[in-house]
Formats: C-alpha cells, structure tokens, sequence
C-alpha cells in the first residue's frame, strides 16, 4: 500500500510539472517539435540520457543478469558507454548542424533531402514507428512487472486474480496516460523538463536501492557469495563471438528518431559537450548496481536463511520488483519504485513525440503541402496519431509476454541494423539514392526473416552461427549500400554542395 501510494505521488509531480511547461508552449509546431532549438547543455544532457535509460537498462538488464550471469554488463553496457558517446560524436552532432541550416525537424527530412527522394521518406516512416513500438512495449511491459513485483499481497480483496499485486494492464494504463498528459501540454519541451527531472529521481534512488539491497543481504561481498557462481563468470554463459557481436547492439542510437529529434533541439554545438563526457560515466553508475542485484538474485534468500528471495520459474521481468518489493522497507520500495518508473517514463515520452512529428511532418504535411494546415492543426495532427500509436501498443501488451530484454534486443537491432545508411548519408558523397532504396529495404527484409526465425523474439537465445543477428543486418545494410552506390547516378551537384563541405 505504502509503495503504491508513493508512486501516486510521485506521478502526481509529474502531472504538476506538465501543467507548468505547459505555460511556457508558445502555440506553434516548431516549439512543440524542437522546443524553438533552445536546449541547454544540462537539460540536452539529462534528456538524452534519459531518453537511453529505458526498462531494457533497469528491468531488463536486472533480469537477463539474473538469467545469464555478469557478462551481461560487458556485452552491453561496456559498449554502450563508449559507442553512444561515439555516435553523439559522429553522427548527432552532424545531423544537428545541417538540420539547423536546413530547418530539419525529423530524421524523414533529412534523408529525403541527402538522397533527393520523397518516396524514401513514405518507405522509411512505416519501418522506422514499427520498431518505436516493441521499444514502447518494452517500456510498458517493464513498468507493469515492477509494480506488480513491489505490490504483490498489497491489495488482497481488490486485485484477487494477481495475488493482491497491482495488475500489469492497469500500471500501464496509468503510466501511458500521465505521460500523454505532460507531453500534450508542452511538447518535445515538457519530454525534455520530465526527462530531467526524471533523470535525477532514477539515478539516485538507484543509489538507494543498491545500498538497501546490498546492505539486507549482509554488504557487497556477502551479497556476492550468495549467487550462483556459474553466474559470475562469461564462460558457458556467453561465446566470444556472441560477445563481441553485441558491440553492434548500441550503433542503434545513431539511427533513434527521438535522440535525432533531441539532437535537433540543442541551442549550440557546445551544447552537446556535456553529453560526450558525461554520458559514458552516468551509463557506468546506472547499469552496475543493476546488473548486481540480478546476480545477487541468483542466490539470495531471505531473513530466514532458507526461502529464496526469487523463488524458481520466476520470469526474468520480475526480478528487480521483487528485490526491491521484499528486501526493502515499505517507504525505500515505494521511492525505489518511483525512481524505476521515471527511468521508463524519461523514454517514452520522447518516443511518443517523435512518432507524432514524424507523422505530422513526414506524412501528411509533406502528401498535402505546408499551407494545408494551422499550426494548431499540426500540434492537433500529432496528438491524434501519438494516441493511435499509444493505444494499439497498449493492445500488443495484453498479448503473450516477451522478455523486456529479448524484445528489446530486436528492437534496437533493427535500429543498429540501419546506421550504415545515416553513418553513410553524412560521410560518403558517393551515396546515392539506389543505394539508399537498396539499404532500407536489405536491412528491413532480413531484419524481419530473423525475427521470425526466432519465433518472433520468443527464442532469446538465436543465434546465426554463432553469432547475434543484429551484424548479420548491419552487414547486409552496408553491403547493399556500397555496391548500388556504386553502380548508380551519384547524387547532383547541388545536394553535394548542400550536405558537404567543397573540396578546394
């Protein structure tokens, strides 16, 4: 009861702080789009670390830890660190500069415009919101395990059919509506203030967390003496090749329409400085403490020295609720509770306003022309499509549970299989239109003949010889990029001179 009602508060906060934006919404689409590109380095900082900090980092890393040991911090978080300071770096700054030269509020524009095609655009919106929402999903479907964890026995006569736990449907219920709500009021402005100030809740009752957890299982070392050892340990749980193939999982942050969006709405290229030297440290001392307690879970019993704290058939989901649920105090649970909820939150709404300005820029502005519509219409345009989007993702989570972690994976491996066509926009003026077409599709199309191989993300073990299938897409991405670059038109003269310096 205590945990749930914090949790209310705490969502309460978040309503206040929408309403609060609000004020400051200036009434037109590139202040709902961009926030008028007046970001700070802070608030750039915060957003887009918190925008990359999902239920896939808390949730599911704390689960797939507990199911295939400690290498798990190494195979994602290790690379994460270092590889999405790199793209922020080589490709976010970049799309930042030419999108405010050439007024770019959307990855769509960009591309259109580099590759001189307005059906790319129509080819690429449907792939691109067909992989935003399993990453929604994973953002729903971790925020409804935790609180049911937590709240398990809390609401015996109410919640009967979920053992007095918080059912998962109406957790993401709530959640979807609090951060439709604040991103209705401001816009991509309210995402970045939520994201803010969502980040700090997160990263310090993360901290708290970790030391109760730690400190009820007897301190570090006892905690770590308690869990399987076969667990602490990559051999037998992880292949060098699958290892070193997940490097390729976080090159998917190049290629995120709402980190494209956040990029565009920095003030100044110094904004993004903070964010290359911070990002890597604050991944650091988030993903640890998470990867930890899905280790200590692997053995960790309760006061009685018998009964263990995750009891055996537990689905990975549920891990991080329940060690929080059981080894801290009511009030801790409820704060921790909270903090986990604005993790999930600080990435949904900035998915949510970026799949609306793609559709309202993208699709229906660029189809019937720029004069068409108000720019009430076009904000009105967006929050019509978010709620279509918001509701059919809604539905896919009453269907059959997926792993946060597996579903995750796929996710950002169709984004990851894709960078080879941005990486390539940016830096190859041999890149052409042909290309493009060829990389889309080649990546979409073995991309989905994976996903189905592996019974659509059920198998979260698939592998193709030996290997994760995220570098069998990137590889087939930039095969048909370079090969029908090469032997088609290259891009004119103009659009050259547009994207790229002159050679002197």
């Amino acid at each position: 009861m205590t945990q749930t009602l914090i949790v209310v508060v705490y969502l309460i906060l978040l309503l206040v702080l929408g309403y609060i934006s609000s004020r400051l919404f200036r009434g037109n689409s590139n202040d709902y789009f961009v926030a008028s590109r007046s970001i700070g380095p802070l608030v750039l900082f915060m957003s887009i670390f918190g925008t990359t900090m999902t239920a896939f980092a808390m949730v599911g890393s704390t689960g797939e830890s507990y199911r295939v040991g400690i290498a798990t911090y190494g195979k994602v978080a290790s690379s994460s660190a270092l590889i999405h300071s790199a793209c922020f770096f080589l490709v976010g700054l970049p799309l930042w500069a030419l999108g405010k030269r050439n007024g770019f509020h959307t990855q769509i524009e960009f591309f259109r415009a580099r590759f001189e095609s307005s059906k790319l655009g129509y080819l690429l919106f449907p792939i691109l919101v067909g992989l935003i929402i399993p990453y929604l999903l994973v953002g729903l479907m971790g925020a409804g395990s935790v609180m049911h964890g937590v709240t398990r026995g809390a609401f015996p006569e109410i919640f009967t059919s979920t053992g007095g736990a918080v059912p998962p449907w109406l957790t993401m219920l709530v959640i979807s509506c609090v951060v439709l709500y604040y991103i209705f009021a401001g816009g991509v402005r309210s995402a970045a203030w939520a994201n803010t100030f969502q980040t700090c809740v997160f990263i310090v009752m993360g901290f708290i967390a970790f030391v109760t957890i730690s400190s009820k299982l007897g301190g570090m070392q006892a905690a770590s003496a308690m869990a399987d050892p076969g667990k602490a340990v990559r051999a037998g749980n992880l292949t060098e090749m699958q290892f070193l193939s997940y490097c390729f999982i976080p090159l998917s942050v190049g290629m995120f329409p709402h980190l494209f969006q956040n990029c565009l709405t920095a003030k100044s290229a110094k904004s993004f400085r903070l964010t290359l030297v911070a990002h890597p440290i604050a991944i650091m001392i988030t993903w640890i403490p998470c990867i930890l307690i899905g280790l200590w879970a692997t053995g960790a019993v309760m006061p009685d020295g018998v009964t263990p704290v995750i009891p055996e058939g537990t689905s990975p989901n549920a891990v991080l609720g329940m060690m929080v649920g059981k080894l801290a105090t009511p009030i801790i649970g409820g704060l921790v509770t909270a903090g986990i909820m604005a993790a999930i939150m600080s990435s949904l709404d900035s998915q949510f306003v970026a799949v609306g300005t793609m559709f309202t820029k993208d699709i229906v502005v660029h189809f019937f022309g720029i004069d068409r519509f108000s720019e009430k219409q076009k904000v009105l345009l967006a929050r019509g499509f978010i709620c279509t989007i918001v509701f059919v993702t809604y539905l896919f989570t009453l269907a059959e549970p997926r792993s946060v972690f597996s579903l995750g994976i796929w996710c950002f491996s169709g984004f990851a299989g894709l960078f080879p066509l941005v990486f390539a926009a940016i830096y190859w003026r041999k890149a052409t239109k042909a290309g493009a077409y060829a990389a889309v599709i080649g990546s979409a199309l073995s991309w989905f003949i994976l996903f189905r191989e592996s019974d659509y993300g059920a198998n979260g073990s698939y592998l193709v010889g030996g290997v994760m299938p995220v570098a069998v897409i990137f590889v087939a991405c930039a095969i048909c990029m370079v090969v029908v670059s090469l032997f088609t038109q290259a891009p004119s003269q103009d659009t050259l001179d547009k994207f790229f310096k002159k050679k002197v």
